[in-house]
């Protein structure tokens, strides 16, 4: 299974329909977006794209009871928590999950963020963390527009993380499943 995964968008709308021109050739199996802001890809959703989203922490919709701020999805045998931050953030509602607590459990194999703008894709004991970075046109921390690419096997996490702007892989990573 193949998922695009995105984050902090910040209504940068010429950006996301940058992205949206690519999906049309990489043709996930589904789009996450990692929050801010929630609403930038209603316009995939539209197109008919599957699309899994949360909000970021300071969007209105952060208070929607109704509007599951952290997730735990099964993709080929493998359990992804998606969440805006990486922590619990002073936002949170008291029924959001807590992700250290989730990680501290061994309950999941992937841990999806975002945040920090900053792109990564590394394993910290068993866990896989992978930030796609941002969508923002510029970004002070100095990071380009980027987005995650991820092939799902039972075997194996494959995991691109891509340039917006020119195609160029900056990280590439395969990971075997932890046993």
């Amino acid at each position: 299974m193949r998922i695009l995964v995105i984050s902090d968008t910040h209504g940068e709308m010429d950006n996301v329909k940058a992205l949206m021109e690519r999906l049309e050739e990489i043709r996930p199996d589904y789009l996450i977006h990692l929050g801010d802001d929630y609403h930038d890809i209603d316009r995939v959703v539209e197109k008919g794209f599957k699309v899994i989203r949360v909000p970021g922490v300071y969007e209105g919709l952060y208070g929607d009871l109704d509007i599951p701020h952290r997730l735990i999805l099964e993709v080929e045998g493998w359990r992804v928590l998606i969440s805006h931050t990486e922590k619990s953030h002073k936002n949170d509602l008291p029924i959001d999950l807590k992700p250290e607590e989730i990680v501290e459990s061994g309950l999941v194999d992937v841990f999806m963020h975002g945040h920090t703008h900053v792109p990564r894709a590394e394993r910290k004991n068993k866990l896989i963390f992978i930030n796609p970075g941002h969508l923002k046109k510029e970004d002070k921390k100095g990071y380009p527009p980027t987005f995650a690419l991820i092939d799902f096997s039972p075997e194996k996490l494959s995991i691109r993380i891509i340039r917006l702007d020119t195609g160029e892989e900056i990280l590439a990573k395969d990971f075997p499943k932890a046993r």
